[in-house]
């Protein structure tokens, strides 16, 4: 068989994925704290005997998408005003503790609970440094650059900003939490925390219609490909075999 279907056939495969991830990148233009997932490939076939195969050689000489990774670019700050609602200048993350485990997010829209707690729109509590749920109590908060919570002049907490070795893997869940694989050791971030301002997503709307644009395109040029293939196979059965 032709290797060029096979060459139609991954590069559909992976511009068809690529589109789901193009368009989950542009949905999520606006939210505070997205991540755009980025693609990485890989070869099809792997194992001892994926060399010696003739399908296997074939197949391998072409790539289809691994998975996706997380960008984990700065995404733009924006003044809110509001004194809960913090952002993170730099690499790191704010650790949540959610009903799966502590979890990691960078979208600082806080809130604090009616005992006090604070925590985010979806009620999980905010970690200190120590791991711990932070109290807040009634006064003029002011949050510095450290992290460290005042009120009435006093410290009574401190947020507390991790980061994780270089190539830790990092899963998104739903579209701004992150977990770590089992065993991570969480290390001091040294992102810089702004008072009065979130995180918008790392995703702009123009780019991100540019590129969901550009891989759909990519996805068609592909699909007919795959049809001319497709259909020179049809001829060679219905013209050629009969003649053997």
């Amino acid at each position: 068989m032709d290797s060029g279907m096979y060459a139609a056939y991954t590069g559909l495969l992976a511009r068809t994925q690529a589109l789901d991830t193009a368009a989950n990148n542009l949905a999520n233009a606006g939210t505070n704290g997205f991540r755009a997932q980025k693609d990485y490939f890989r070869d099809v076939l792997a194992g001892q005997q994926a060399s010696s195969s003739q399908l296997g050689s074939a197949v391998n000489d072409f790539g289809v998408l691994g998975g996706n990774r997380p960008d984990l670019g700065q995404g733009a700050l924006v003044e809110t005003g509001n004194p809960l609602d913090l952002a993170l200048d730099g690499q790191g993350f704010f650790a949540i503790k959610t009903p799966n485990g502590t979890r990691y997010t960078r979208d600082g829209q806080f809130q604090k609970s009616v005992t006090g707690v604070l925590t985010t729109p979806k009620g999980e509590p905010v970690l200190d440094a120590q791991g711990k749920a932070i109290t807040v109590p009634t006064g003029d908060v002011r949050v510095g650059p450290d992290g460290s919570i005042s009120v009435g002049g006093a410290v009574v907490a401190q947020v507390g900003v991790v980061d994780f070795p270089l190539g830790t893997a990092l899963t998104q869940e739903g579209v701004n939490h992150f977990a770590v694989p089992e065993g991570t050791v969480a290390q001091a971030g040294h992102a810089t925390v702004r008072q009065g301002a979130v995180e918008g997503s790392n995703q702009d709307a123009v780019h991100g219609t540019m590129q969901l644009i550009l891989v759909q395109r990519q996805a068609e040029m592909m699909q007919k490909a795959l049809s001319v293939f497709d259909t020179g196979f049809d001829k060679t059965a219905t013209e050629e075999l009969p003649r053997v």
